[in-house]
Formats: C-alpha cells, structure tokens, sequence
C-alpha cells in the first residue's frame, strides 16, 4: 500500500478522528498530503468555485505525474517558520454531499488526459449536512497530466504542486511504461527427516546415532506488479555458503522454464519467449528445499536477483549466520515452537532484500 493510500485509508477508518489527530499533532502539509479550505461553501454557490476547480485539477497533475497523494477538503492551515504549513482547525465544508457532485463532476475536465482513477470518500457529516471530503489522487499510469485551466504540468515538491521543469516534462514523454516484477516466497513447510536419504547421510565415522534433518522448503514466485505486460522473466541465485558439508539446497520442479547452465551452485532460469505475464500475474519459477543437518560449521548465504526484460532488477538474499542456524535448526527438531511462527522468523529475520 502506498503512502497516499495508507492517508486516505486511515481517514475512512477513524473518520473525524483522524482530523482531530492531524490538528492535535500539528500534521504538515507533505509530499502526500493537502489540507483546503473549499471555497464553494455556503448557500450562495450554485457550481464549484474557480479556485477550487484550479486547486484540485493542480492536484491532479501534482499527485498524478508524481506518486500520488491525498486533498484533505475542510482543514485551515497556518504557516509555522520550522515546520512549514500545519493543520490548525477545522472549517467544514458546508452541503458536502453537493460539495462532493461538484468535485466528481468536475475530474475529468481538468487535466489532458483526464485521471480516471481519482476518488473521494466523505470522511464525516453533521446533522446540518456540513463535513469533510478526502480526494485521493492515485499516480497515473498516463503521466504527464497537463491541467485544461492554464496547460501546465506539475508535479509534487515537498508540500507544494509546482510546474514540471523542462527536463523532467522530457523525461515523462520519452518513458513508456516500465513491468515491475516482485519476489514471492511462497508454499512454506518445515519438515523433521530422519537420516534416510543416501545422498545427505552422515559418513560412518560420526560416532552419534543416526541424526534427523530439518528440511525448509518453499516456491519462488514472480509477480508483476505493473500495468503491462512483462516479458523475458528471469531468476538467478547462487549459493555460496550452505552452513556446512552435511547441508543441502535442492531446486526443482522449473521444467517449464529454460535452464541456462551455471557455475556449482548457481541457477539460471529465464521463462520461454512465448510467455507473457500479465499486470497481477503470477507465475512459479521453481521449488528450493534446504535441508539442514544439526552439524552446523559455517554460515548459510544464497543470493539472487529476480526481474523481467525492461525492468529494474530486484536482488535478495536469504543469510542466516551459523550461530543462529545452529539454534534454528535444533528448535524445529525438538518441536518447542509453532511450524507457522518458525517460518514467519526465518523469512521475516532472515530474508534480506526486495522481497
């Protein structure tokens, strides 16, 4: 959830609330955050004020073209010198229900093109019909927005919507939209093995009875996060350091992706060229167990890098020193804990990266 969202989010759940918090704490005006007085207020107005008009559709363009934000209408600012303009009392808007046709009516008109995704909640309203309304501006996937009023394009700086330098108006034309593909570790199990598997058994000349094993094994996953399609989707991941020469990492199951040779140790997947994940496809690219004996000597490292032709690459790590293997690894044998909170502590502690 991004920041904006997480604003907008908090003032449909707590309401008034969250406005009585915002004065309360002296909130800021921020990169994802407006506070407007709405000047179309009162009995006087019959259609939605120029200056509201003009603030909303910089809005737009502001949040739009950057990464979103939140116009919070009904909230007074006042300039602090150190901390900048800070919510200071409520002004509510009066008949916000209309306050709020004005507004959806008028989103569309106000930027080239118009932002589609745009909308507004009423955070709360008296018995007289006078409250608060929250806009949140999600950032739009056809950036630029130009504003319809006075052809200018903004984007956010700091706590202010101000006109897109030249430099960054070229930027926005000659970038097309770019996949963003994400890491899932998905299916977690833990299991206890006993010392059955002749590839991973201890050598004769271990004196202790035979040992039991904890295997941790789970999917790597890929999902694309963004509005295109993503093509070329690949996976590499090393292991350099496995905790010791009783321990094993086993791949598996990636038949349906081609399988590049690599260095001991190293796996090289990449999807066939006929593939194409869609926005909020999900697609497995393998199996991984790591199976783990109590004979820990080392530390255990796999590092990665997961991504798509044309998009930025995200690494990870999976890093666990011995010390805390060795714990690990002795709590899942001895059944002290819950499968789901070991699981949640390995991959919550131990996985490193944009996962």
């Amino acid at each position: 959830m991004s920041r904006a969202e997480d604003i907008f989010q908090k003032l449909i759940y707590f309401g008034e609330d969250a406005i009585d918090e915002f004065i309360l704490n002296r909130q800021t005006e921020e990169l994802f955050l407006d506070f407007k007085q709405a000047v179309s207020s009162g009995k006087n107005f019959t259609t939605l004020h120029r200056d509201d008009r003009k603030n909303l559709a910089k809005a737009i363009s502001g949040f739009g073209n950057s990464e979103g934000g939140v116009i919070l209408w009904g909230v007074e600012c006042s300039r602090d010198m150190e901390a900048g303009d800070v919510a200071q009392a409520k002004v509510k808007v009066q008949n916000v229900h209309r306050f709020l046709s004005w507004i959806e009516n008028a989103i569309s008109g106000c930027t080239i093109p118009s932002h589609n995704k745009v909308r507004n909640h009423i955070v709360s309203c008296d018995e007289n019909g006078d409250g608060f309304l929250a806009t949140y501006i999600p950032k739009s996937d056809l950036a630029p927005l130009m504003t319809t009023s006075n052809s200018a394009i903004y984007i956010r700086s700091g706590s202010n919507n101000v006109p897109a330098p030249y430099a960054v108006i070229a930027g926005m034309f000659g970038r097309s939209p770019q996949p963003n593909v994400e890491l899932i570790m998905g299916e977690r199990r833990l299991e206890v093995l006993d010392n059955v598997d002749e590839d991973i058994l201890y050598p004769n000349s271990i004196d202790n009875p035979p040992a039991q094993y904890v295997k941790l094994s789970f999917s790597v996953q890929a999902s694309n996060e963004s509005n295109v399609i993503a093509r070329e989707l690949y996976l590499s991941c090393y292991t350099s350091q496995n905790g010791g020469e009783y321990n094993k990492v086993r791949f598996s199951n990636y038949t349906q992706m081609d399988a590049l040779p690599g260095v001991g140790g190293q796996l090289n997947l990449m999807t066939r060229p006929d593939l194409r994940l869609p926005p909020r496809g999900i697609i497995r690219f393998c199996n991984v167990e790591l199976i783990f004996s109590p004979y820990i000597d080392d530390d255990f490292l796999i590092e990665g890098v997961i991504g798509a032709d044309k998009a930025a690459p995200h690494n990870f790590r999976i890093e666990v020193p011995k010390n805390k293997l060795r714990s690990f690894v002795a709590r899942v044998i001895r059944g002290d804990d819950d499968e789901t909170l070991l699981l949640n502590e390995f991959f919550n502690d131990y996985v490193h990266g944009e996962v």
